[in-house]
């Protein structure tokens, strides 16, 4: 059996950075220039050189205070400083028009704002925020919105107040409205601290769950919750726990243990609030385990055994459990099964697969049943009245939107809430009367200053890919646009794990739009757009359908002249960041600039560790690089495996050094190797944020300086400076 063949790193570390900082219009002259250490790393007879494998540092390394680093630590630092610095001298020519970005964008926010409150339980729970408040509050009323007196459940400003980094995953209030529980993370690693608050005496409980994934499920006895631990090194979510209240964490009983490394577990409570249910997961199947949540100290029921590629997904209503599964069905189809026969044997189909639609998804009312779909590459949501007296689908505008349903927490009632958003349409949140299809709209997402949807237009077009399949294309763009190939262009995509990007509003965006810049949307392949096969023709050996797709859709905006290579941006992150680097190797010459946000660009080595996290249960994504099938497939595309001597365009690429999804090193090294190679004078920029992780900075506003920074950066090489 063949090994990873790995040389010892040197003791011995050398200064890492050598920078020299002359200075030029107040730009560094050089570069930060990484110091090479040869790693070899061999599998399959094949031998690759990863010159900054120094760059990895373990969370022991990263959390150690100032005083307690190691060298490599501090050599790591150092270059990732060096990088920061550069980037803010590059750029620094924007910083006024960054600033004003900023606060452009920022204005646009309606600072004292308040979300549609949700009915659940005899309350009413909404979350509100304050003029100047980055984080927001999260209250509840009884009964009456108009005479019931707040409650302030959670404190956001209260909580985050003094620390770099808060996130609040999840809360969940206990069925006799007494006990608050919710998790909060304060280093951007996804790893949450459940707390729990009397609601009566608003006091904190001495209950404090270490280590999960952020989110708690009461049984029916106002005392019991489940809730999923992470492993601490590869952050799988493989544990389920009961707590009891009153007792310490030591106390608290192992009720699943996921021992397969390619799944992951969750645990949720049913809408009918008769079962809790365990789920387990990975990329191509799924299982579930049931208990009736008057009886949480008993043993859970295995809903359906797991097997490779059958996916589904379960709900309850009355004497059935419905079932959405892909069983003989790549679409997948509905079925139903009595709640004492669970097994497939005793399921039967409700809704039929259909080959030209993609059921996602079921939302189960007292008299409706609504079934989210997918057409043509747009949601769909389908009514049907359980006694079986009708059917129809709720209608829709726009060329290109997005609609779902809401947040529906009670079940005896006539009212669907859902949101709608297009290019061109601010968020909405409507209810809907399922009996006389009356739609009140209850909020709009407000943009200070004034905004009218008149003044733009979306399109929906379609661009030819390499093998004759027609990509979908969703754009937006101000009204007095020509199409004479003289306007910038971003084209956004990401193109993985089956997900679906869909055309929806953004405030920041108009910075761009009101600029001239057209906005657009390439609906790729390995996203689930089209279908299930739009996914399955975009991932593991068909991988590279995803990155042609792209280069396909922008060589059509560029003939169409929607814009030209000279002023045709690209932006992707994470797996989208893998999009960027693999479409910046194969078609170098086609983009003016390319921003590559949070990017999985070391692919072989990251899949050949399970150490890492996510790597183990994304081998049905990727592919295991074990079989040397994926590891050459894998080989001709890993964007860092690809540079080449020859020119780049400018490219910005971003990171946040907490980031457990895509951790910082993957970007460093490729920004390294990229910038001992390529032959041009365009910007190679490096941004790691040292305080955040995969989604970025926390609050409310503070993201936005890095959305501003990624504009000035693409603003400024269109030749807008203001």
């Amino acid at each position: 059996m063949q090994k990873i063949i790995t040389v010892p790193l040197s003791t011995a570390f050398m200064l890492i950075v050598a920078t020299t900082f002359a200075q030029n219009s107040n730009k560094m002259s050089q570069a930060p220039d990484a110091k090479k250490i040869p790693y070899p790393i061999s599998y399959h007879g094949d031998t690759r050189i990863d010159d900054y494998y120094w760059m990895r540092l373990s969370d022991e390394q990263k959390n150690a205070d100032e005083k307690s680093r190691d060298e490599q630590t501090t050599d790591v630092l150092s270059y990732l400083n060096a990088e920061n610095d550069y980037t803010r001298q590059q750029l620094a020519h924007t910083d006024a028009f960054k600033d004003k970005l900023f606060l452009e964008m920022k204005g646009r926010i309606k600072e004292t704002d308040q979300s549609v409150p949700v009915k659940e339980n005899g309350y009413y729970y909404y979350t509100r925020f304050e003029a100047g408040q980055d984080y927001a509050y999260n209250c509840r009323k009884k009964e009456s919105l108009e005479t019931g007196k707040e409650e302030i459940l959670i404190n956001g400003p209260e909580l985050a107040k003094g620390k770099d980094y808060w996130a609040l995953a999840s809360y969940d209030v206990s069925e006799d409205n007494k006990i608050l529980c919710y998790g909060t993370d304060i280093v951007s690693r996804r790893i949450y601290t459940i707390e729990f608050k009397n609601l009566e005496t608003g006091e904190m409980l001495s209950d404090k769950l270490e280590g999960t994934s952020g989110g708690a499920t009461w049984a029916g006895d106002n005392k019991t919750v489940f809730y999923s631990k992470k492993d601490p090194q590869t952050l799988r979510d493989f544990q389920i726990w009961r707590h009891t209240l009153g007792t310490d964490q030591s106390k608290d009983v192992l009720v699943y243990e996921e021992k397969d490394e390619e799944f992951s577990c969750f645990v949720y409570k049913t809408k009918s609030k008769r079962y809790i249910v365990i789920g387990s997961s990975q990329t191509l199947a799924t299982e579930y385990r049931v208990l009736d949540t008057t009886n949480p100290n008993g043993e859970f029921k295995l809903f359906e055994p797991r097997e490779r590629n059958h996916e589904y997904g379960i709900d309850h209503y009355g004497d059935k459990f419905y079932i959405v599964t892909n069983w003989n069905a790549k679409n997948f189809r509905l079925m139903e099964t009595p709640v004492s026969q669970t097994g497939r044997a005793h399921w039967k189909e409700v809704i039929a697969h259909r080959d030209d639609v993609l059921l996602e998804g079921i939302a189960i009312f007292k008299n409706h049943l609504i079934v989210d779909e997918r057409k043509n590459g747009l949601t769909q949501l389908r009514i049907r009245r359980w006694d079986g007296s009708g059917e129809y689908y709720m209608e829709f505008q726009d060329p290109a939107y997005a609609a779902g349903v809401s947040s529906n927490p009670e079940f005896d009632t006539e009212i669907v809430r859902y949101s709608y958003t297009s290019l061109t349409t601010p968020n909405s949140v409507y209810d809907f009367n399922m009996n006389t299809k009356e739609r009140v709209l209850l909020k709009q997402q407000e943009v200070v200053g004034g905004y009218n949807p008149d003044d733009y237009k979306s399109e929906r077009l379609y661009a030819t890919a390499a093998d004759g399949t027609k990509v979908p294309i969703s754009l937006v763009y101000k009204k007095g646009f020509e199409k004479n190939g003289q306007a910038p262009l971003l084209l956004y995509a990401y193109g993985s794990y089956g997900y679906s990007i869909d055309a929806t509003f953004s405030s920041t965006r108009l910075s761009l739009l009101d600029r001239g810049f057209v906005f657009a949307i390439a609906h790729i392949r390995g996203g689930q757009e089209m279908g299930r096969h739009w996914y399955e023709d975009g991932k593991l050996l068909k991988k590279k359908n995803t990155f042609t797709d792209f280069i396909s859709c922008g060589e059509f905006l560029v003939k169409e002249k929607y814009t030209s290579n000279e002023k045709l941006f690209a932006m992707g992150g994470s797996a989208g960041g893998l999009l960027m680097g693999a479409i910046t190797n194969m078609a170098p010459n086609m983009w003016r600039g390319i921003i590559s946000a949070v990017p999985f660009v070391d692919v072989i080595t990251t899949m050949l560790d399970e150490t890492i996290p996510l790597t183990t249960f994304e081998f049905d994504e990727w592919g295991n690089p074990k079989n040397k099938e994926y590891y050459d497939y894998m080989k001709s595309y890993s964007p860092i495996d690809n540079i080449e001597k020859k020119n780049y365009p400018n490219i910005l690429v971003t990171t946040g050094y907490w980031d457990s999804q895509v951790q910082y090193w993957e970007p460093a090294k490729y920004v390294a190797k990229m910038r001992d190679n390529k032959t041009d004078n365009n910007l190679l920029l490096l941004w790691c944020n040292m305080d955040a992780g995969h989604g970025g900075k926390s609050g409310r506003y503070e993201y936005l300086k890095e959305i501003a920074m990624e504009y000035a950066f693409m603003l400024d090489l269109a030749g807008i400076k203001e």
